[in-house]
């Protein structure tokens, strides 16, 4: 991963635009601190009429809002929201918000994760696999319903955006050893290893992105759907990370690591690249599919990917019977 980091470009290219973000309506997960912030402080600056910060602290979450009115001269565009995406109730909830509260919805970015060195649970599972798949996936099958109407009520192309990593690749062989049964896989891994649970969950997130993607085309679903690798970034990501591991990134960080700001330059890409990005991965602004290693695409990756998408969707239908179904009707 070193060589890939290490040739990483910086100063990305702003896709987003006034133009393109003037008057829409914007969900930010992890919106309180680093790519989820700068993310939705760009977008309150680019004239945008809402955008939700979606946060598990909402002290922290008003304090983002403070810093965002400040640098933008605004007090009534970016507003914050309760989300915990380790309890299955709370991301019902704050969908049950969107739905009564947001007039449209033109794209949800699904930012939040976390990366820890304990073998901490949260709804039976892991916390990676809680937080960055199961309820970021949970949230997008419950949030899609409004978006296909939004689209069609205001003519209107909502995106979602799932914010993966490329680190996930480096996982082939940790996943050749779990895929038969991935969810139960990774709640079981050794707990000196427990960190590669992280980039395991992003090479998840990247295939369910892909399988959902495959299920409901733009022209059934209304809604683009993608994957974004925002690079390495210089954010609190690694703060739970054991000390070795923590330096070494570091490291990378001072030698190659884009800030926070240049990092949500590629959350933004995701937010208005066209129907042309749906399903696919997108790294630096831009649609990378060669970045994705054969073995995650091709015909026997395909076979695991629909084989994991449905160990996912067995879990959500019986966190909410019917969801995904409503989804991809």
């Amino acid at each position: 991963m070193a060589a890939e980091v290490s040739t990483q470009p910086l100063n990305l290219p702003f896709l987003a635009t006034k133009q393109s973000t003037t008057g829409n309506t914007y969900i930010v997960t992890g919106a309180n601190t680093g790519l989820g912030f700068e993310a939705a402080k760009h977008l309150v600056a680019l004239g945008a009429k809402k955008v939700i910060l979606a946060v598990r602290s909402l002290p922290a979450g008003f304090a983002a809002k403070q810093k965002i009115d400040t640098a933008t001269g605004t007090t009534d565009i970016a507003d914050v929201w309760a989300l915990d995406l380790s309890s299955y109730d709370s991301v019902k909830s704050f969908a049950r918000r969107a739905e009564s509260e947001l007039e449209r919805l033109d794209a949800v970015i699904e930012n939040a994760a976390v990366a820890i060195g304990s073998a901490e649970l949260a709804e039976g599972h892991i916390l990676p696999l809680t937080v960055n798949v199961l309820s970021t996936f949970l949230l997008a099958v419950l949030l899609l319903p409004k978006m296909r109407r939004d689209a069609e009520e205001f003519g209107i192309l909502p995106r979602l955006v799932v914010v993966t990593s490329g680190v996930g690749f480096d996982m082939h062989e940790p996943w050749m050893g779990i895929r038969e049964d991935p969810l139960v896989g990774i709640d079981g891994v050794d707990r000196e290893k427990v960190m590669i649970t992280y980039p395991v969950s992003k090479l998840m997130d990247t295939l369910s992105v892909r399988e959902l993607a495959t299920l409901l085309p733009v022209e059934k679903g209304k809604v683009v759907i993608n994957a974004v690798c925002p690079g390495l970034c210089k954010t609190e990501l690694i703060r739970n990370a054991p000390p070795a591991l923590k330096e070494s990134i570091s490291q990378n960080h001072e030698q190659w690591g884009r800030t926070a700001e240049d990092g949500s330059r590629t959350l933004l890409a995701g937010a208005v690249l066209g129907k042309e990005s749906h399903g696919c991965f997108l790294s630096s602004c831009e649609i990378r599919e060669d970045k994705v290693p054969e073995w995650a695409k091709d015909e026997e990756a395909k076979k695991w990917q629909k084989h994991l998408w449905d160990l996912i969707v067995k879990e959500l239908e019986t966190v909410e019977p019917g969801c995904v179904q409503k989804a991809l009707e």
